[in-house]
């Protein structure tokens, strides 16, 4: 059995320590040289015992540790010497304060599978992997020879595998390199919040993610408009058998909530126990907002009677679709330092701004609607469209049906909430003979590719090469960089009541040419389980909505804005002046005039 026998001290020393050498030594041959360290409360306290010293074993378990993310720190904060000798042994015992006093932390900080490679200095004084103390060359100093691999010869770019890996586990970490990333300018945000405006509350997203609502199926109050029946030849467009995208002269209406003649109808019926008045599109932004990084803004108007409208500014983030909104690096401005000194001579820059991106993916969206329908075949609802005037030249009507859905959103029967929901669809199916019924009700919606060598592109892979291959990685990657635009998309449909949507892949002619476009190909999706292959709760969303609605009931009549701020995942919510529209109009006739002014005075 093992057992330690404490050594007996000379009582013939005429001074308390251990006896000198010689005949009269008493202590083992091995402790002899152990330095006497003296103590004093006046001093700092160092080392006691230090259990990583002495023998290429410590060094390697030092490495074999960092790789599984440990780290070992002494009572003060500091990080010992892994594998370090020194031929004094009077510095055996030595304290060195290697940091700062705010750094003592009693919990390891250190990052999970990192492992940094170690300057020249820190090798040659001991630290981390410092072999050069132990007398041998380090394999991770620059210029040593590669260690040998399990064949017998030197491993690939001077690392051993474990080092290698776990290198390339670095770099898949977020913050890598954080340094050498532009810092990215603070967005502006959708509207300047005027001096007057009176913030009542404020939302977190967070808080929002964790609402719930379940929701009965609607009720169907009234159909308006012509659809037209898709083309089933654009199922069978690919890569390999493109087709041009071509822009056609439609005229389609997204009026706002207030200037719906039916919705005013609705409200002004005194039977109707409907208060809140609202679109797909506002709802369905509201219904995800959890997931928007861009700012946006809604303005809500609740009348004497307590009747709520929620509308939308004309030209305003609804008129439009972003492009890569969720990317971790999504499109930059073009006065962005990433551009370089003069971006105005950069034409992939000037033409990937998010501005930009947005005109164009809202333009192809528009136009591919237009070209997949067949014009030949239609199918009229019960009331024509609402908005168009025969005496009005408009042009020719797009395919547009409108269907005004009830949702009951109400928790209590003596407190019911109805909201009505201006929704849209956008073709159909014909079904197995001409005379019969529509086979199913669609929504056609569209996902564009700009460049994916430009910035902004979010790892997105070329897809003129994957797409027929590997669909469902582009669908994946897109899914990642449009979180918030795919999953409005899929509530559009949901809300419209579409049995399916239809996907367009449509990508530039030119990566440098922002104007002409190919349908690369097409996809089906059930709206319903779009939303769940993208873990997106539809009873969240309606909790979100209930929230909104309960906090504007407890308000009193005027006008209100919801405003998302452009940088941080908030909400905020604020009370304006009635005619607060009309003045930014004034100020931006105003800015305009100077300009005029400006640019007449450098004429002159």
């Amino acid at each position: 059995m093992a057992h330690f026998q404490l050594p007996q001290g000379s009582v013939d020393s005429g001074a308390w320590g251990p006896p000198g050498t010689g005949a009269a030594t008493v202590i083992p041959e091995e402790f002899q040289q152990i330095p006497f360290a003296p103590f004093s409360k006046s001093e700092r306290i160092g080392r006691i015992a230090d259990w990583n010293t002495g023998g290429a074993n410590n060094d390697e378990r030092s490495v074999a540790g960092t790789v599984q993310g440990r780290s070992t720190r002494n009572a003060r904060g500091s990080a010992p010497a892994w594998g370090a000798q020194t031929s004094a042994p009077a510095n055996t015992f030595a304290y060195f304060h290697a940091e700062d006093e705010a750094s003592f932390s009693v919990v390891d900080n250190a990052k999970s599978g990192t492992l940094r490679r170690p300057t020249a200095s820190g090798a040659l004084r001991g630290g981390r992997g410092g072999a050069a103390a132990q007398g041998r060359t380090s394999p991770f100093v620059r210029g040593a020879p590669a260690p040998a691999g399990p064949s017998g010869r030197p491993s690939r770019g001077g690392r051993t595998p474990v080092m290698a890996n776990v290198q390339r586990g670095a770099r898949r970490q977020g913050g890598y390199r954080d340094w050498e990333r532009t810092q990215r300018k603070a967005r502006e945000a959708s509207i300047t919040v005027g001096p007057e405006w009176e913030q009542l509350s404020e939302l977190d997203f967070s808080r929002l993610q964790k609402l719930r609502l379940e929701v009965d199926e609607p009720e169907a109050i009234a159909s308006y408009g012509t659809l037209y029946a898709y083309d089933r030849a654009y199922d069978r467009v690919s890569v390999r058998f493109e087709r041009p995208l071509q822009p056609r002269d439609r005229a389609h209406y997204s009026a706002t909530t207030s200037e719906d003649p039916v919705i005013q109808e609705i409200a002004e019926d005194a039977e109707s126990k409907s208060k809140v008045f609202i679109t797909d599109s506002i709802l369905a932004l509201l219904m995800c907002a959890p997931r928007s990084v861009y700012p946006w803004d809604i303005v809500i108007t609740k009348s004497e009677d307590g009747k709520l409208f929620f509308d939308k500014r004309p030209n305003g983030p609804f008129d439009f679709v972003t492009v890569n909104e969720n990317a971790n690096e999504p499109p930059v401005e073009l006065n962005d330092p990433v551009n370089g000194p003069n971006p105005e001579t950069n034409t992939r820059a000037r033409i990937n701004t998010p501005g930009a991106l947005s005109l164009e993916a809202t333009f192809v969206n528009e136009n591919f609607g237009f070209q997949v329908c067949d014009e030949k075949k239609t199918h009229s609802f019960k009331n024509p469209n609402p908005f168009h005037q025969a005496a009005a030249d408009d042009g020719q009507l797009a395919s547009c049906g409108y269907r005004y859905r009830r949702f009951n959103l109400s928790t209590d029967e003596a407190d019911p909430v109805e909201v009505v929901v201006r929704t849209e669809l956008n073709a159909f199916v014909p079904g197995a003979t001409p005379k019969s019924k529509p086979a199913q009700y669609i929504t056609i919606r569209t996902l564009n590719e700009f460049d994916p060598r430009a910035a902004g592109a979010g790892g997105a892979p070329d897809w003129r090469l994957r797409l027929d291959q590997s669909r469902g990685a582009v669908v994946a990657t897109e899914m990642k960089n449009n979180s918030f635009k795919l999953a409005r998309f899929a509530v559009q449909s949901i809300l419209a009541g579409a049995d399916n949507m239809k996907l367009g892949y449509i990508s530039r002619a030119n990566t440098l040419d922002p104007y002409r476009h190919v349908i690369l190909g097409t996809s089906w999706f059930k709206p319903k389980e779009l939303a769940a292959q993208m873990a997106y709760s539809l009873a969240n969303g309606w909790g979100i909505v209930r929230t909104v609605i309960d906090m504007v009931r407890d308000v009193a009549p005027g006008r209100y804005i919801l405003v998302k701020d452009p940088n941080r995942p908030v909400l905020r919510f604020f009370k304006v002046p009635f005619d607060f529209d009309q003045q930014e109009e004034e100020e931006e006739d105003t800015t305009e005039d100077a300009d005029a002014q400006d640019m007449a005075d450098g004429d002159e």
